[in-house]
């Protein structure tokens, strides 16, 4: 059973979305919360697999959540469910450590397999927020023929961090120490001219990369 947690501010979409959600008998939501901290409070209280998390809300927003889930919670996984796709709303919740980004626009079954998805340890990014995120990064920086350039075990870890394993999990699978991990990690972003892990994902999959 995957404990969710819904964080938005206005409540006929946490309940329209706590519907949705138990609609599929494998989810169970244990918390509505209106702002990012009662989110972090309500992970304090029940442990939840997941939170679904808007962005946009009114004293405490999703990054100041997702912050503070990360920093406490970090095997918690945050699937950000908001309207907005604009770069720099994007950035903010990537860069607070999201696990995954959608909008509302997506139909019910998608939302579903999304938070199912994200659960594991899949990264989950909606359409229009992944394709924003392949035009940024590639115009001008990053050279086709870099993926051909990269050693065995770059690829390896590439696919790993693709996969949404983080590095102690990629040191386990591959047997190596979690430094070994981390630098080769930091090598690759010098590397491709990439700035964190989620930009990293999106170059192993647009280069196939990640199978």
């Amino acid at each position: 059973m995957i404990k969710a947690v819904i964080a938005d501010d206005i409540q006929i979409l946490r309940q329209g979305l706590r519907a949705i959600l138990e609609q599929d008998k494998d989810i169970q939501v244990v918390g509505l919360a209106a702002d990012g901290r009662e989110a972090w409070q309500l992970c304090r209280k029940h442990r939840p697999d997941v939170v679904l998390m808007d962005m946009r809300m009114p004293e405490y927003d999703g990054s100041y959540g997702i912050t503070r889930i990360k920093e406490d919670y970090p095997d918690i996984k945050v699937l950000v469910l908001t309207t907005f796709d604009d770069r720099e709303t994007v950035d903010a919740a990537v860069g607070s450590g999201a696990d995954g980004y959608i909008l509302k626009e997506m139909e019910d079954d998608k939302v579903i397999q999304s938070v199912k998805a994200v659960c594991p340890g899949i990264r989950v990014f909606g359409g229009s927020v992944f394709e924003g995120m392949r035009r940024q990064m590639a115009p001008g920086k990053i050279k086709a023929d870099m993926a051909g350039d990269l050693t065995p075990r770059e690829r390896d870890i590439m696919r790993l961090v693709a996969r949404g394993m983080d590095n102690r999990e990629i040191a386990g699978a591959l047997f190596l120490a979690e430094g070994t991990v981390r630098n080769n990690i930091s090598r690759l972003l010098e590397k491709l001219k990439l700035k964190d892990r989620t930009q990293l994902a999106v170059f192993a999959v647009k280069h196939n990369l990640d199978e």
